[in-house]
């Protein structure tokens, strides 16, 4: 077989705190295999020397507010044939990395990838490889810790800055609109059942209480990807995270429908990075 196609993990990070978790996130060392990281609110602090010392990661400092928009500085310096994107909370499998890589070598025609990260439910994951179209397979979603792209073929897509942690009103919804965003654009999507990485901590979709703003995130993401029944499914939502304590009922209707009726606005502004 051919060599291997190049692989970038661009990891987004927060404060001083950040990198270093991302320091202690015992990165594999693989030929071929770069650690591209965006720091933000640094203020200053030293890169740490785990880090520095090392000739397969690269630091850049971010002075812009918003998750999305450090994820998408992170996405901007990778140079690599394939982009992983990361938090600096994950533990990276040294096969998972090498069998994603070898995926991307044999199905050439594959542009944007979903794959497997491990937890404690894994049960939304499809058992075989799938190629990802509008309606997704039964209960999937991915996060974003389960993206992949083809850094030749995906061009300016990039995660929505009006959505995820410190955005305006949405906070969250942006991994589903870069997966969205990639099969809108008609780009070939995949599922590939490869474990590369592990995540152990709780995410914002599976916190005990949901924000207003986490609330609007998810109104907006049910009408972007279902418009025709999102007026059904919006109040399915809201009694769903009513009986799972994440919201009251009408509480949740109320900011679900706020987030659902920005949407079309926010795809207007953000036609750049959506489509």
């Amino acid at each position: 077989m051919d060599a291997l196609p190049t692989l970038d993990i661009a990891i987004s990070t927060y404060r001083s705190e950040g990198i270093s978790r991302v320091a202690s996130m015992e990165l594999p060392r693989l030929e071929g295999v770069r650690y591209v990281v965006s720091w933000q609110a640094h203020e200053g602090a030293p890169v740490p020397d785990a880090l520095r010392d090392r000739d397969d990661v690269i630091v850049f400092r971010f002075g812009q507010s918003g998750q999305s928009k450090n994820r998408n500085n992170a996405l901007d310096h990778c140079t690599a044939d394939i982009i992983v994107c990361s938090d600096d909370d994950v533990t990276f499998f040294p096969d998972g990395i090498q069998s994603l890589r070898r995926a991307f070598a044999e199905n050439p025609e594959v542009d944007f990838a979903t794959f497997r990260s491990m937890h404690g439910d894994m049960s939304r994951f499809p058992a075989e490889s799938v190629r990802l179209t509008l309606p997704y397979p039964k209960g999937y979603h991915a996060s974003g810790i389960e993206l992949a792209m083809r850094r030749s073929k995906t061009g300016s897509l990039r995660f929505c800055p009006e959505f995820g942690l410190n955005s305006p009103r949405l906070h969250g919804g942006e991994d589903e609109m870069l997966l969205l965003s990639a099969i809108r654009r008609g780009l070939e999507c995949r599922y590939f059942p490869i474990t590369v990485c592990s995540h152990p901590h709780e995410s914002t979709g599976t916190a005990v209480r949901l924000s207003d703003a986490n609330l609007r995130a998810s109104g907006a993401v049910i009408a972007l990807t279902t418009p025709a029944t999102a007026v059904l499914r919006l109040p399915l939502k809201a009694w769903r995270l009513h009986s799972s304590g994440q919201s009251g009922f009408f509480r949740a209707l109320r900011h679900l429908f706020s987030g659902a009726l920005s949407s079309r606005a926010v795809l207007r502004r953000n036609h750049d990075t959506l489509w």
